[in-house]
């Protein structure tokens, strides 16, 4: 075991530190701007490559590996501004929490190893993490890690873990190839071979504590635990059959929703008119007469809203795939925009070498020669005409960038604009091709009405004839000399059914015009804030690339000064 551990005094495990002490820590503290700029700069180069590296602007969407090691830093915060990192490490400092890296989606490569990190957590939309290291923290358990469907290793050695519930949620991370679990308790139970158990209960992995796992080895693995590996392998399927059935109707609902059709689907239109319906269901006390009007009522009212239901979703597909056509538009253009912009910059970063190349030599020389002399005169003017070359260059590609970005900027607004007017003429045609089911629907309300004002009579008039008064249903028998008590029985449910379809109705009118303004609104925002993003980014290199000249001057003056015995 490469990393040394302590005992405290009740027994638990406690990650020895001691090489850290010697480390001349800063002020312990919270991820900022700053440091990430710094830590981008200081990495790797060495002599002459560091400073050119320095010398280049700090685009921070080009960043793809980021180390903040040994920095005593107490919070994770300020990593949105690295949505393409590929790299973190964060290894040596004093974490406690993971936090604040759920929006570093492009991440693969994590490292935590050797802070206080007490629970794993926030890892969830880390979809691309192939590389995970949690060594040496204060874990106790195994925990939400299910959705790193890419990770391949996971070291959390020397961490508190003392329990085996969370290793086997290990089985859904099917491309989990290497595992580290050692020094911690479980790894120390006397009589129980941990290496055993993980080979056994996790058949996609490849390495354990990095020995390579044989397949000798996995089946007498297999064999010893196989009373708990049936058990863990029955848990499972029972959870990936509910897990797929809970995503089905996830996704059906979703479905529905955007079709705007969600609960059409059955008869819960019709059981909602019924429900609160107080006078229809002292109509319905008459009986048979009144059962059989209700159900072809029933009938009539599934009929419309299945007709509702299914024109819904087929205009939905129609939307949809306007939405994707418009979003797949908007990418590619970006992504060509992005190319040119990119291959501008690059030929400007050749000319630029080329130009310090230059520059230098001849400031260079300028600090060797006499002062005032002819060839100090000389260099001056040459010195003089690489500025003035440099500033035009960098104001032309400065001006090509810009208007290739605002001309992209109007074209998005005018496709936007574009799209909107389509998409709302389709949102449009559905909802008068929905709104005439729904009059229909309330026709059929009518008809209804219609029947069971007659029905209703006609039975009140035979219990009359036949002066069977005391059959009549206690809530009626007040009806059984005013028909006008009738009429507004029937009429109060009218008005109840009728107000259900009208709700349900308007739900969907005022849901689909709320659906195209929030999605143009949100199209509208995600283009003004990368619009803003790029003049920022633009703005940013020039700046970047003048103060890198203007400087050049002081920093070969210090170096000769630095280079004198």
């Amino acid at each position: 075991m490469d990393e040394e551990t302590s005992s405290t005094q009740d027994g638990s495990r406690e990650p020895s530190r001691d090489f850290l002490e010697e480390i001349n820590f800063p002020e312990p503290g919270i991820i900022n701007l700053q440091m990430i700029k710094s830590a981008y700069l200081e990495e790797g180069q060495r002599g002459e490559t560091r400073r050119l590296h320095q010398l280049q602007p700090v685009v921070l969407e080009r960043i793809k590996t980021l180390r903040l090691e040994f920095k005593n830093i107490l919070r994770i915060d300020h990593l949105w501004v690295l949505p393409n990192l590929t790299k973190l490490c964060l290894n040596c400092n004093k974490i406690e929490v993971i936090e604040h890296i759920g929006m570093l989606t492009a991440l693969k490569e994590l490292n935590l190893s050797f802070n206080y990190i007490t629970r794993i957590e926030n890892l969830e939309t880390l979809v691309n993490l192939e590389v995970l290291s949690l060594f040496s923290n204060h874990i106790k358990k195994i925990e939400n890690l299910e959705t790193l469907d890419k990770l391949v290793i996971l070291s959390i050695g020397n961490n508190m873990i003392d329990k085996f519930d969370g290793i086997e949620r290990l089985r859904f991370v099917s491309s989990l190839k290497v595992l580290n679990l050692e020094g911690n308790p479980i790894a120390k139970l006397p009589d129980f071979p941990l290496s055993q158990y993980v080979t056994a209960i996790l058949p996609q992995l490849n390495y354990y504590e990095y020995v390579f796992i044989k397949d000798e080895m996995r089946e007498e693995a297999q064999k010893r635990f196989y009373r708990e590996l049936r058990e863990i392998e029955g848990k499972q399927e029972r959870e990936i059959q509910a897990r797929e059935t809970e995503a089905r109707e996830h996704a059906e609902a979703e479905r529905l929703a955007s079709s705007f059709v969600e609960h059409l689907d059955g008869h819960q239109l019709y059981e909602s008119m019924w429900r609160g319906d107080e006078d229809g269901r002292v109509l319905m006390l008459i009986g048979p007469q009144a059962q059989e009007l209700a159900e072809e009522y029933t009938k009539d009212v599934h009929e419309l809203t299945q007709a509702i239901y299914k024109l819904g979703l087929a205009r939905f597909s129609e939307r949809d795939e306007e939405v994707k056509d418009f979003s797949g538009s908007l990418q590619q253009g970006q992504q060509q925009l992005q190319s040119l912009g990119q291959q501008q910059i690059d030929e400007f970063l050749q000319y630029r070498d080329k130009c310090f190349e230059e520059a230098t030599t001849t400031l260079r020389r300028l600090e060797t020669c006499e002062e005032n002399s002819e060839e100090h005169l000389q260099l001056c003017e040459a010195m003089d005409k690489i500025n003035e070359q440099f500033e035009d260059t960098l104001h032309d590609m400065w001006h090509s960038l810009m208007a290739q970005e605002l001309h992209l900027h109007e074209a998005v607004e005018e496709s936007t604009l574009n799209f909107e007017r389509r998409i709302s003429r389709l949102m449009s045609r559905f909802v008068e091709e929905a709104q005439v089911f729904f009059l229909q629907l309330r026709d059929v309300c009518q008809h209804f009405s219609h029947n069971m004002t007659d029905t209703v009579s006609r039975y009140l008039s035979n219990k009359l004839a036949q002066q069977d008064l005391e059959s009549v249903p206690k809530e009626l028998r007040k009806c059984i000399d005013d028909r006008d008590a009738v009429l507004k029985l029937v009429a109060d449910m009218k008005a109840t059914h009728v107000a259900r379809v009208e709700e349900r109705e308007d739900r969907m009118v005022s849901r689909s015009k709320e659906f195209i303004d929030s999605l143009i609104r949100k199209r509208s925002k995600e283009e003004n804030e990368r619009h803003r993003a790029k003049i920022l980014e633009i703005n940013s290199f020039m700046e970047m690339m003048t103060k890198a000249l203007s400087n050049l001057p002081e920093e070969i003056h210090q170096e000769l000064l630095n280079s004198e015995p």
